[in-house]
């Protein structure tokens, strides 16, 4: 039976970027279930990075992950992570009134967001029909992220800091012996002094195995897929997203990538698409433009699993020893992970949060799993 410092539970974005921060200072593996890592969330992702999306914490979060994602450590990836990609918010007649309030939260933390008017949208984006439009907001920093090259990055440094990456395990025992737990699936069996769970759509399953209380969290089926855009260049295109996020597409190959931007919840599975679901992203997308949706290349949909308070939850349960949260992290878990990672790892070393992070407003407070206890039945 082999020893760790520091087990790991899903080998999703969430558990490799935490892994991949660990391994330079203990030993360090990773549990995935499946042959492959990455197969539910991380590998369904729009692959946007946006500093506009989710409540104050997500947007600290993603803009203390940029300087990583921009200048990668030497080695890390072959390829930039980020690549140009502007977004536009866009609204209708009928969210006129709620633009310049988006328009002034986004300005609080991104000031380089700006407003404009419908024919300067559609010129950005000459699919938009501009007599919907009461206008769009426009954030000129974001960027298309390289998800693949994210993942692959974090799974290279965790090997080359000397950690492990153990597919195949189905985590189905958990039990604690002392001061250490003992991790089994199948005959197969490791232990570890700390147990992390970032197991997406299953922490809450991975906790009950452990015997931990679960933080109420709720996967949510996203669905996306892929059209032609025949007559039209869209490479150089921002990706657009209703103000009230209703629907989004953007630039993917040759063609475009859409999501009617759904939110169904329902049990952890390898959820699969609905076809309605589809029709619907094709309806909203349709109503807002001139683009005439004739047939999809492909379809999927993948989990996005929240909390209550839509906010990931990142920090130890003070009611079981050596247990520790990373779950929880909705839509925003690629953007985020370079932060999420580096503070998990501080805070299971037993470190201060790193330099800036504090002052951000990204400590226990705001992230850990105390402030859910006694929230909707958690």
């Amino acid at each position: 039976m082999t020893r760790f410092d520091v087990a790991v539970v899903g080998g999703g974005i969430a558990g490799t970027s935490v892994a991949y921060f660990l391994a330079e200072h203990c030993s360090v593996v990773v549990l995935e279930r499946e042959a492959t890592l990455g197969v539910h969330s991380t590998g369904r992702s729009a692959a946007i990075f946006t500093e506009c999306y989710g409540d104050r914490v997500v947007r600290q979060l993603a803009i203390a992950s940029r300087g990583f994602l921009e200048q990668t450590a030497p080695g890390f990836s072959d390829q930039p992570l980020l690549s140009d990609r502007s977004i536009l918010f866009i609204a209708t007649h009928a969210q006129a009134d709620r633009m310049e309030l988006h328009l002034e939260d986004y300005r609080s933390m991104v000031p380089d967001v700006r407003r404009l008017r419908p024919k300067e949208a559609v010129a950005l984006c000459p699919a938009l029909d501009g007599r919907r439009l009461a206008g769009a907001i426009h954030e000129l920093e974001a960027r298309d992220l390289d998800v693949h090259a994210l993942h692959m990055g974090y799974q290279r440094g965790i090997r080359e800091r000397g950690g492990e990456i153990r597919p195949g395990f189905g985590v189905d025992r958990v039990t604690r012996a002392g001061e250490e737990w003992v991790i089994g699936s199948g005959e197969a069996e490791i232990t570890a002094a700390v147990l992390i769970d970032a197991a997406g759509a299953w922490c809450d399953v991975v906790a009950a195995l452990a015997g931990a209380s679960p933080v109420g969290l709720v996967p949510k089926r996203r669905t996306a897929f892929s059209f032609d855009s025949p007559g039209w260049e869209v490479h150089r295109w921002p990706m657009v997203i209703d103000l009230d996020e209703q629907f989004y597409f953007k630039p993917e190959g040759p063609g475009l990538l859409g999501s009617p931007a759904d939110e169904m919840p329902m049990e952890p599975h390898d959820v699969r698409h609905r076809e309605e679901d589809v029709a619907l992203g094709i309806e909203r997308i349709e109503a807002a433009t001139t683009l005439s949706i004739r047939s999809v290349r492909n379809a999927w949909a993948g989990l996005r699993s929240f909390v209550v308070d839509h906010r990931p939850v990142n920090g130890w349960d003070d009611s079981v020893p050596g247990f520790y949260w990373l779950a929880g992290q909705g839509g925003f878990g690629i953007k985020t992970s370079p932060a999420m990672g580096r503070y998990a790892a501080a805070m299971v070393l037993r470190r201060t949060p790193p330099a800036g992070f504090a002052e951000a407003g990204l400590n226990p407070e705001a992230l850990g799993v105390s402030r859910l206890r006694g929230l909707a039945g958690v």
